[in-house]
């Protein structure tokens, strides 16, 4: 069973909305709730949550995987994030009633392989998230969107160009294929950045997560 770091609403009240946190490849939820604070001041009604992946990393001595990447075919690729997604949908429906909130109250966000996470479970649940954003990831298994795509949300893409983990191509081919199956896309690409997220792509995150929440605009 999935857990990890929370924090509950700045406001000190019930949540109004629930933001989950994926990280990506070696670390785990300690590592991105620390953006919770960032965002808690414009959102103050909304919780945030966390989850370590399932599995150790296998990669390194420290730090959780949603799924292996010692083998990045297609194929493999796609098989790891299909046998992560069931766990990830159990956390977030967990989540949701500790919180007593419905789907559409429900934002995703991933960094790197949690970008991937945010993506593929995002847009295949029966009613889908406010929104999903996607930091310097990828789309896993684009082929069998059309097909499996349950929900449209609003999507924010933000990469580094000169990303050396995950290259920004690779949210280049998301943002084309997203737009193919209906979705609508946002995408920043940040000059000079790597592997990481800085404070304009923080202040992208923020705006979209106000509009998928159906608040004024940041």
């Amino acid at each position: 069973m999935l857990d990890g770091p929370r924090m509950e609403p700045a406001s000190g009240g019930r949540a109004k909305q629930l933001v989950v946190l994926l990280h990506g490849l070696g670390a785990d939820g300690q590592d991105l709730i620390g953006l919770a604070p960032h965002w808690a001041g414009a959102l103050p009604d909304a919780a945030f949550a966390a989850p370590g992946a399932p599995h150790p990393c296998d990669m390194a001595p420290f730090g959780r995987q949603w799924f292996s990447v010692q083998d990045r075919t297609p194929a493999r690729m796609e098989a790891g994030i299909r046998a992560a997604a069931p766990a990830l949908d159990v956390f977030l429906e967990r989540e949701l009633t500790r919180h007593a909130l419905p789907p559409e109250a429900l934002a995703l966000m991933g960094f790197s392989q949690g970008c991937m996470m945010a993506l593929f479970a995002g847009l295949r649940r029966a009613r889908g998230p406010a929104c999903i954003l996607g930091y310097s990831g990828a789309l896993v298994a684009p082929g069998s969107l059309a097909a499996e795509i349950a929900a449209h949300p609003p999507v924010l893409l933000v990469h580094g160009e000169a990303d050396e983990i995950v290259p920004v191509g690779a949210s280049r081919a998301a943002e084309a294929a997203l737009r193919a199956a209906g979705v609508p896309v946002e995408a920043v690409y940040r000059p000079g950045l790597g592997h990481g997220i800085d404070e304009p792509g923080l202040d992208a995150g923020l705006a979209m997560l106000r509009r998928g929440f159906g608040m004024t605009a940041a």
